[in-house]
């Protein structure tokens, strides 16, 4: 083994002689593992909270600064020169609840642990089956006519773990029994929303942000309020019971549809349950690979 080393040690050394590359030390490796481990801790700090989406609308920002750039667009140039300092205080305090969150990740003992377990033997999480969607419409229309208030936000692409934190854990199979017990007036987790993950209630009593949207009917409470402010800052679905009428109403894309009946949600819930998630390109290899194992062995057997 310590042969091997030194024989490929010698290789390198004579190939970055004759190639002229600069030479790489043990502290050059400790540095490059230390920028990855950093870099890669901030894209998935990135996927597991909405700053994809507020990083989205800065880098819009950059590129027409970049346009500017390059056809010396002086007076756009000059505006965005005087206004970084102030940017950067804004992104500070716009990303201050996410920030926060990553650096309490930092400061956990198990922080190392849970970033090296890597497991590619699993799968991306499964969206939900359709007996849960029959079990969502069951209990959302129970709720209605006996005018028990619900808020149940179904989690698509963007994982919603911020609002998660804010509530109780539950992680149990949804199942229309589960959400008319959760939602019973007067039982400790009805106030607040239930978030729905796959086809599992993952946590009740969840605090969700408002619309400001001047939009919204005036005689609608905060129940559809926070629906509709779910709706704009991910790409959920919220199923709403009104407390007052019964009706079911649902939010999407910050749009609110009222009075909807149980077909219409069951589209609804279906079109969520058959959207295909942006898969990246390494996604996309290991799925390949994984189909070439299992072309493998069915050609075995």
């Amino acid at each position: 083994m310590q042969n091997a080393m030194a024989t490929m040690g010698a290789f390198w050394e004579k190939a970055s002689i004759y190639l002229n590359l600069p030479k790489i030390t043990m502290t050059d490796v400790v540095e490059i593992l230390i920028i990855t481990f950093l870099f890669y801790y901030m894209l998935v700090w990135i996927k597991n909270t909405r700053a994809w989406v507020l990083l989205k609308g800065i880098m819009v920002i950059l590129l027409f600064v970049l346009v500017a750039a390059v056809f010396q667009m002086n007076t756009i140039i000059w505006i965005a020169k005087n206004t970084l300092s102030v940017a950067i205080t804004a992104i500070v305090i716009i990303f201050q609840p996410e920030i926060r969150k990553a650096l309490e990740n930092l400061g956990q003992k198990n922080f190392l642990t849970s970033f090296f377990a890597f497991d590619f033997s699993k799968g991306e999480i499964a969206k939900f089956t359709d007996k849960t969607i029959n079990e969502l419409v069951k209990a959302c229309y129970e709720m209605g006519k006996v005018k028990t208030g619900a808020l149940i936000v179904i989690e698509d692409e963007i994982v919603l773990s911020e609002y998660e934190r804010t509530g109780i854990a539950v992680d149990g199979i949804l199942t229309s029994q589960l959400l008319i017990n959760i939602f019973e007036k007067n039982t400790p987790l009805h106030d607040g929303a239930v978030i729905v993950r796959g086809d599992r209630v993952v946590s009740a009593t969840c605090y969700l942000p408002l619309t400001d949207s001047l939009s919204i009917s005036k005689d609608l409470g905060t129940r559809h309020r926070a629906a509709v402010g779910i709706s704009e800052v991910s790409d959920s679905l919220t199923i709403v019971v009104s407390e007052e009428t019964g009706k079911v109403s649902i939010a999407m894309g910050g749009e609110l549809y009222r009075n909807v009946d149980a077909e219409f949600l069951k589209n609804k819930l279906s079109f969520i349950q058959h959207r295909e998630k942006k898969v990246s390109k390494i996604e996309l290899w290991r799925r390949r690979l994984k189909d070439v194992k299992e072309s493998g062995k069915k050609t075995n057997e």
